[in-house]
Formats: C-alpha cells, structure tokens, sequence
C-alpha cells in the first residue's frame, strides 16, 4: 500500500514529526496540505501521457528510497499522498520526497 517501507531490521524507521514542523513545511510548499496522517497534491499535467509519465517517474524515485506514495492518474492530472504508516504519521521522508515530487513536476 502507498507509503509504507519494507521492514528492515538494521535501518532506523523514520518517526512521525511534531504537527507544528509539518505545518512550518507546508507554509513554505505551496499546494501541498495535510490530510489526516499525510501529505496530498493534486497536479496538472498536459494530458494523459504526461500523467503517466509524471507517474512513473515519481515511482522510480520511491523505488530507490523504498518509500512508496499513493498515486492516482486521469487525463491530465494526478493525485500524490505520501506518508509513512508504520509512524503513523508523516516523516522527514515524506516531506523530502514530497519535495521531490514538485521537481519531477515541474512545479
């Protein structure tokens, strides 16, 4: 499911940050809003194509850090949650990779 990491003994899991560290992020990322125990966005893509490549693209990224989003596509837009479940929260990951995602975005 989106946002989990694989369980790996010998890697620290990341914890869950204080809301007030979240909410200073948030301020200075424009688009990006808590929900719940997660980070989401909404992207405007120019169609399908670009949609699904903005897609795959992201997933690569969280293939390499192990950490994996909720992803959502449609013509010309895509839906991003990230967090981390087993924190039951959000995390510096999340709000790394988040910042990621803009990039790959364009945004």
């Amino acid at each position: 499911m989106g946002g989990e990491c694989a369980q790996n003994p010998y890697m620290a899991r990341p914890k869950a940050l204080d809301p007030a560290a979240v909410d200073t992020w948030l301020a200075a990322h424009s688009g990006w809003a808590r929900k719940g125990d997660a980070l989401v966005k909404d992207f405007k893509l120019a169609d399908f194509g670009a949609a699904l490549a903005f897609a795959v693209r992201l997933g690569m990224i969280a293939e390499k850090r192990d950490h994996h989003p909720d992803i959502t596509i449609g013509w010309g837009k895509a839906h991003v949650l990230w967090s981390t479940h087993d924190a039951n929260g959000i995390t510096e990951l999340d709000l790394e990779l988040a910042a990621a995602t803009d990039a790959i975005a364009g945004a």
